[in-house]
């Protein structure tokens, strides 16, 4: 499994200096804290005035033309790219990066994830530990969830390979143009190629 086979990403861009795509995208999970605090070192700062009911931390990056709510939490490391737009009550924990002209929708929460370009999540969302490619949209309610009931290490499967991941956390890893019905909870260690559907609680292939 190579992100490649999930991904379109610019081979030109700052973003593959840190995640490859001819590696598992599994391992991006491990790196966005470094990659995050490397890009700040270029694009530092936050361009724009902040609401007053919104909570930035330390180490966040900012586009100038990102919309902000009210109020919201970032917590930080975070980099929230261009024609982003956050609504209110969204919950950013530590090491999220968010691409281009995303939405991070109202009562939303992220944690250690990539969401590249055009990537929606609307309405009472949680993403942990996963990456979500260009385009994907996730219904109302989808939950990825990122640790299992035992505790027990992740093991991922996909076109009949089993690998352990030596992860307690991995969510889903979500490939360009995917869309997630309302309400759907997905499993940790979920694998989901290009234009895959999920339709109450059964995958399939666009």
């Amino acid at each position: 499994m190579i992100a490649r086979e999930f991904f379109e990403t610019d081979e030109s861009g700052k973003f593959v200096e840190h995640f490859r795509l001819d590696e598992d995208p599994v391992l991006w999970l491990k790196k966005i804290n470094f990659a995050i605090l490397d890009m700040l070192s270029v694009s530092r700062g936050i361009k724009q005035n902040i609401p007053p009911g919104c909570y930035v931390g330390r180490d966040v990056f900012i586009h100038e033309s990102v919309r902000l709510p009210p109020i919201c939490v970032i917590e930080g490391p975070a980099y929230i790219d261009e024609g982003t737009n956050i609504r209110p009550f969204a919950y950013v924990r530590e090491n999220v990066i968010i691409g281009k002209n995303c939405l991070i929708g109202n009562s939303c929460e992220l944690k250690n994830s990539i969401l590249l370009h055009n990537t929606q999540t609307p309405h009472f969302n949680y993403v942990g530990d996963s990456v979500l490619g260009n385009f994907v949209h996730l219904g109302a309610g989808v939950i990825l969830a990122n640790l299992r009931l035992d505790g027990k290490n992740i093991v991922t499967h996909y076109n009949g390979e089993r690998v352990e991941t030596g992860m307690k956390k991995v969510g889903a890893i979500i490939g360009d143009h995917s869309e997630i019905s309302c309400n759907s909870v997905i499993n940790p260690g979920t694998i989901l190629p290009k234009n895959s559907m999920v339709i109450n609680g059964q995958a399939r292939k666009g």
